[in-house]
């Protein structure tokens, strides 16, 4: 049965090693008010709590659900309390755990920055020993830099109504991440036919090749469920970064990696042989239709 609405599901966000991404991109949620009306807030950053910081260092609240923003760092204090402390204490009482950005489930760009001490919660990457492995059956990776809001709100709607969260290897939810940012994009026809973009921000042509696009490898409904529900980073002409995997950030992010022209990575599930004779196949042809500009100017009616 859904939860009582006389009795709220109590929610608690704690942050790591955090640069807030994931806090200001759900209050991008366009349904936000009416979400966190089904909820008792008990602390966040920013929107209004019923408890104040310093008693939730105390280790005096509950919560139901937890989520946890950034990377964690077993030497990080808030307000003089080690956050393992916080950490361990509300995730044992807690029914969920939402592991919130890629810094919360794989480290992210702070483990970059700090490999012997940051992780995610459950993954140091691909590897299992964050602080809450033993956690495994409530835990949730919502992986993303930062992670789309529609996702979290999709994740707390179905906790608040008890369905089910289907999970893959990584603990991220199958509905959010069993597509590839390379479905619904606008340029797979550029991509079918190997018609490179010129260049970033344009409207034409396919950004793997040339820019280091990885929407053919990347887990993400991004070009599913729109950003502010109208766009995308390659609807923009700027190319995914990948950063819903457990391998973000690479360096050279811009930059496709090649050996003697041939793409180091290929789209997932297909053979680089055959890739590669795909890709000389369409190469072949001159399809005049996808060389010029969708939106010519200079053309006069």
């Amino acid at each position: 049965m859904p939860c009582d609405i006389e009795a709220k599901p109590r929610l608690l966000w704690l942050q790591g090693v955090t640069c807030n991404g994931n806090t200001h991109s759900f209050l991008n949620l366009p349904h936000l008010d009416e979400l966190i009306n089904k909820f008792e807030i008990i602390s966040h950053p920013i929107l209004e709590s019923t408890i104040s910081f310093e008693e939730i260092t105390k280790c005096k609240a509950e919560c139901d659900i937890l989520i946890f923003e950034g990377a964690y760092d077993p030497l990080l204090k808030r307000n003089d309390v080690l956050m393992s402390e916080l950490l361990h204490h509300y995730a044992l009482g807690a029914q969920h755990i939402i592991a919130l950005g890629s810094c919360a489930s794989f480290g992210g760009i702070f483990k970059a920055s700090a490999p012997e001490r940051n992780s995610g919660l459950m993954f140091n990457e691909t590897k299992e020993q964050g602080p809450l492995v033993s956690s495994k059956a409530k835990l949730i990776n919502l992986s993303g830099c930062p992670a789309h809001p529609e996702w979290l709100g999709y994740t707390l709607e179905m906790i608040l109504h008890e369905r089910a969260i289907k999970k893959d290897e990584l603990q991220r939810p199958r509905e959010l991440y069993s597509n590839l940012a390379h479905h619904g994009c606008t340029r797979n026809e550029y991509f079918e036919w190997k018609v490179d973009a010129k260049d970033f921000g344009l409207k034409e042509g396919c950004l793997f090749y040339g820019q280091g696009c990885r929407g053919p490898m990347t887990h993400s409904s991004c070009n599913k469920i729109l950003w502010n529900e109208v766009s995308s980073k390659t609807r923009v002409g700027t190319p995914c970064f990948g950063c819903t995997e457990p391998d973000f950030p690479r360096t050279n992010l811009f930059s496709t990696k090649t050996n003697m022209s041939i793409p180091q990575d290929v789209p997932l599930g297909v053979e680089k042989r055959n890739y590669l004779t795909m890709a000389g196949i369409a190469k072949s042809f001159h399809i005049e239709r996808l060389e010029g500009k969708l939106i010519d100017d200079e053309k006069t009616d």
